[in-house]
């Protein structure tokens, strides 16, 4: 019973002795303890510990044969659950032993067979990075990438596809999804490899071969969403109208891939490297750089390029979708391996407001560059005028973020409705209301310059009424309004109402003047010449006013009743009265009928005629 009590107690002892005992001096200093109670306790466990390379050797050769065995097979050994289990105990037996003989290095007959074990190690580390690539490889063909875990989007067209052929993703409009990038049970086996790489010491490489791995699953991606790889040049090259498609394809992968893809890809390299946080990080930053790096030089490209006025709306859905997606860059990409991604994101989004702000700038060029050479006929709508309101009325549909553009004041992670939801400032002085109000004035300057090309005053007020009205009627129906508040469109409606009556004093005094009656003291024969050749005058001015304003153009339906309008109250009057005076007078009214061309009927359904224009003359309104 003795006996059986001390082979016990031996026992246990051995055990705390070879579990502890990893270290240089920690082994020496438990037997200590334990020789300070009985001395043979030393000798006894002294028995367990490795004393020689003889025993390393030994271990060794065992585990070369049973490692060499599978490292030769032709046939993955993960394809058998049976030979990965096995091979993992191997590497697991083949660590432990080089790190239980580490602290005994010293002894050159250890330090050679370590140095064996070494390069053991070196050739279970090559064939675990073959089967890492090898399973990551067989899961990527397994699973289906083309469609999403709600299964309502397809990637891949259900027709039959060219195989040299990537097909293209169908439109997505739910960005609430995640991809399980692989199955569960791989993941697991990559993660079984990754540990033992991690603690061989090999953890870069096995980032590496994931790495390598899902970048192309990326790039494919990429490619499936339907985005070229172009390099900045190349986007600067390209045509407008290949440059809208583009960016347009470029909106949607840039949402696709922040908002679906690199959430799956950090969730499985998450999995795939648990417990390593710092390796993860690498790895993730490694999957996604190169697809970062080609989506923010699109970006970049379109930032840098041309800042003509057209491209404003396609510059602004670039910039709208970095500004959406930097609260997941800041998610993504916030770690020490990733954060230089994320800075550059930013970087470019606040070049893309430049490049906004640029555009405006052009937009103020073309305005005072627009020569004042050829009238246009009939007084009609300019067509500078025409496109800068049609443009700037576009334009504050975006209101928002050209408020958040002008004002300056970029925050990395606020949204449009962060935007929005946080303004309190009064719109009429913002920084964008004084940007339009200057637009209006350079563009009313321009006008005006222009209307000095035509020789008839008349025409002259009228082609300022038709473009002054306008650009108040576009300023009412949009934005605008908001932004230049209602003194900037009180004074403006008034400059048209002084333009109308310009039109009407040079137009129509002198018809006026025809028709007014001296009531000088002369004979009743000298009154009826008078009254005739006034008639007859009065009939030559009309006529030739009417002829001509027939073809003049105004845009606008009620701005031209209210002027037909204005002017049959004022001529009709005064010509009735003119008639009655001329019927009246003894001498003239017995043929006064020879002489009368008009009636006041005739004359107001002359009125009705002005205004008229001719087709084609370009005048109508848009």
């Amino acid at each position: 019973m003795a006996e059986n009590g001390e082979e016990k107690l031996i026992a246990v002892a051995r055990h705390i002795a070879k579990t502890l005992g990893h270290t240089d001096t920690m082994t020496d200093d438990i037997l200590q303890i334990f020789s300070n109670f009985d001395n043979r306790l030393r000798e006894k466990l002294s028995d367990d510990q490795p004393t020689s390379s003889a025993s390393l050797e030994r271990i060794l050769k065992s585990l070369h044969r049973q490692i060499s065995r599978q490292v030769s097979s032709d046939h993955p050994i993960w394809s058998d659950s049976a030979d990965s289990a096995t091979f993992l105990d191997c590497v697991d037996e083949l660590l432990a032993t080089i790190r239980e003989w580490n602290p005994m290095a010293n002894d050159k007959s250890v330090s050679a067979s370590l140095d064996k074990a070494e390069d053991l190690l070196q050739l279970v580390m090559f064939r675990l990075e073959d089967e890492f690539r090898t399973l990551m490889k067989r899961a990527v063909e397994s699973v289906d990438h083309t469609r999403f875990q709600d299964g309502e989007h397809s990637s891949e067209s259900e027709e039959e596809e060219d195989d040299s052929e990537i097909p293209i993703a169908h439109p997505i409009t739910n960005y609430d999804i995640l991809i399980e990038a692989l199955p569960a049970g791989i993941i697991s086996d990559l993660h079984e490899i990754a540990r033992r790489m991690v603690a061989a010491g090999y953890g870069k490489e096995c980032s590496h071969a994931y790495s390598v791995c899902r970048r192309e699953f990326l790039e494919e991606s990429l490619s499936r969403l339907g985005l070229q790889k172009l390099s900045i040049d190349e986007v600067q090259k390209m045509q407008w109208t290949e440059l809208e498609d583009a960016i347009e394809k470029w909106v949607k992968a840039v949402n696709v891939t922040l908002r679906i893809l690199f959430p799956s890809e950090r969730r499985l390299c998450d999995r795939v490297f648990f417990g390593f946080t710092s390796l993860s990080d690498l790895s993730f930053m490694e999957v996604s750089r190169g697809s970062t790096i080609q989506l923010l030089n699109f970006a970049d490209a379109v930032a840098i390029s041309s800042r003509a006025p057209e491209r404003l709306f396609k510059v602004l859905d670039v910039y709208e979708a970095l500004r959406d997606l930097m609260p997941q860059f800041e998610l993504m990409f916030s770690d020490q391996y990733c954060v230089l991604l994320r800075n550059e994101a930013l970087t470019i989004w606040r070049r893309l407001g430049d490049a906004i702000r640029g555009i405006f700038m052009e937009l103020e060029n073309l305005i005072r560059r627009d020569p004042a050479k050829t009238p246009v006929p009939g007084g009609g709508l300019h067509p500078i005028n025409r496109y800068v309101m049609n443009y700037i009325r576009a334009a504050c549909r975006s209101r928002v973020t050209l408020e958040q553009i002008f004002e300056e004041t970029i925050v990395p992670s606020a949204s449009a409705v962060d935007y929005r939801e946080g303004d309190d400032r009064t719109l009429s002085s913002s920084s964008l209301a004084v940007q339009m109000a200057w637009i209006m004035e350079l563009l009313e300057s321009n006008l005006e310059a222009k209307s000095k090309i035509y020789k008839d005053s008349a025409l002259l007020a009228v082609f300022m009424m038709n473009n002054e009205r306008y650009i108040v009627q576009k300023v009412k129906d949009s934005e605008l309004e908001l932004l230049l508040g209602d003194d900037w469109i009180r004074k403006h409606a008034a400059k048209v109402k002084q333009y109308h009556i310009n039109y009407q004093r040079s137009s129509w005094s002198k018809v006026l003047g025809a028709l007014k009656i001296e009531n000088n003291a002369i004979s009743p024969t000298g009154a009826s010449r008078s009254l005739k050749e006034k008639l007859k005058l009065f009939n030559s001015y009309f006529e030739e006013i009417c002829k001509t304003q027939s073809t003049w153009i105004i845009f606008d339906e009620q701005l031209k009743e209210d002027l037909r309008i204005s002017v049959a109250g004022t001529l009709s009057p005064a010509y009735r009265n003119f008639l009655g005076r001329l019927q009246s007078n003894s001498d003239s009214g017995r043929h006064a009928e020879r002489h009368i061309k008009f009636s006041v009927e005739d004359l107001e359904a002359r009125i009705t005629e002005l205004f008229q224009g001719n087709r084609g003359s370009g005048g109508g309104r848009k």
